[in-house]
């Protein structure tokens, strides 16, 4: 499946908008990694381990996004965003949602 975050894919033109997929994960932060960050922030720098979280969170919540695109019917998705938000103390969800479409050959 072709996903991109313009409104359109280069060389194929939309034949049909099957509606809006969706994949979202929450994640939370353990004892482990809030003991480190927590000696990180006296220093500074990049906490390594929220990172190396997050990147799989979106990882995930795109692996979720093209799935349901599927089901939808769609061989494509269009205007892919990501979205972030706190749900509870120490607990996030990460959103990709993007417009699931058909496509055909130009």
């Amino acid at each position: 499946m072709d996903i991109t975050t313009t409104e359109s894919l280069p060389g194929r033109r939309i034949t049909a908008v099957k509606g809006v997929a969706v994949g979202s994960t929450v994640r939370t932060k353990n004892i482990g990694k809030d003991i480190g960050a927590g000696l990180k922030s006296l220093v500074g720098g990049e906490l390594k381990s929220y990172s190396a979280m997050l990147v799989e969170a979106r990882s995930e919540a795109l692996s979720r996004m093209e799935a349901q695109a599927t089901e939808l019917g769609a061989d494509a998705a269009v205007n892919l965003r990501f979205m972030t938000s706190a749900v509870a103390s120490g607990a996030s969800e990460i959103l990709a949602y993007a417009t699931a479409v058909t496509t055909e050959p130009v």
